[in-house]
């Protein structure tokens, strides 16, 4: 008798959800009064909240979670494992005019980084993997990998782990380490997982 692999899950749409995309992955899960347009991408196993809209143009990774309430408009990327809060603002145009159309401004969000609730992303930023966006901030400018920035503007707060928790610093600042047990190498701009 040969074992047979279990099939992988269907994705779960809400009948009140309009999801005009063929390209749905694997087990993600899409609630009530969301409206998905045909040329979006979402990858396995997402989650993706109520009243929330995909325009045309958007690419969502695997695993992301996307709460109630966001609009992600035609040139937002999102990589793997990221974490979207309710009532995120993206924005694809940074000086808009009704009647003049300008190409839009791209906005990447870098593998399992972190926006908080009710936060505003501006054209042409890029959110760096594993970084953290405090809830209710304005990010004008990129964010680094593993960098925590709150506020309005939003600005450089400290380091994060790719758990989640806030780097302790050592007194020499060139390095920091983790409750989990991670080591991190630091430099003025930079922050990267140490290999033993």
């Amino acid at each position: 008798m040969s074992s047979q692999p279990a099939p992988l899950p269907l994705p779960f749409i809400h009948p009140l959800a309009i999801v005009e995309t063929k390209n749905i992955g694997y087990g993600t899960r899409i609630w009530a009064w969301t409206h998905i347009q045909e040329e979006v991408m979402v990858g396995a196993y997402c989650n993706i909240g109520e009243h929330c809209f995909l325009e045309n143009g958007v690419s969502i990774g695997n695993r992301v979670v996307i709460k109630n309430g966001n609009s992600l408009w035609q040139g937002v990327t999102v990589a793997d494992q990221a974490f979207i809060g309710p009532q995120v603002v993206f924005t694809n145009e940074r000086f808009p005019r009704s009647g003049f159309r300008k190409p839009f401004e791209a906005i990447t969000i870098g593998r399992g980084a972190s926006i908080g609730a009710g936060s505003v992303i501006v054209p042409g930023v890029r959110i760096g993997c594993y970084a953290t966006v405090g809830a209710g901030s304005v990010v004008t400018r990129s964010v680094a990998d593993h960098a925590l920035v709150f506020g309005n503007p939003a600005r450089f707060q400290g380091w994060m782990c790719v758990c989640g928790l806030r780097l302790k610093m050592s007194n020499s600042m060139d390095w920091a380490k983790c409750e989990c047990g991670r080591r991190y190498e630091i430099s003025p701009d930079i922050c990267r997982l140490a290999i033993d």
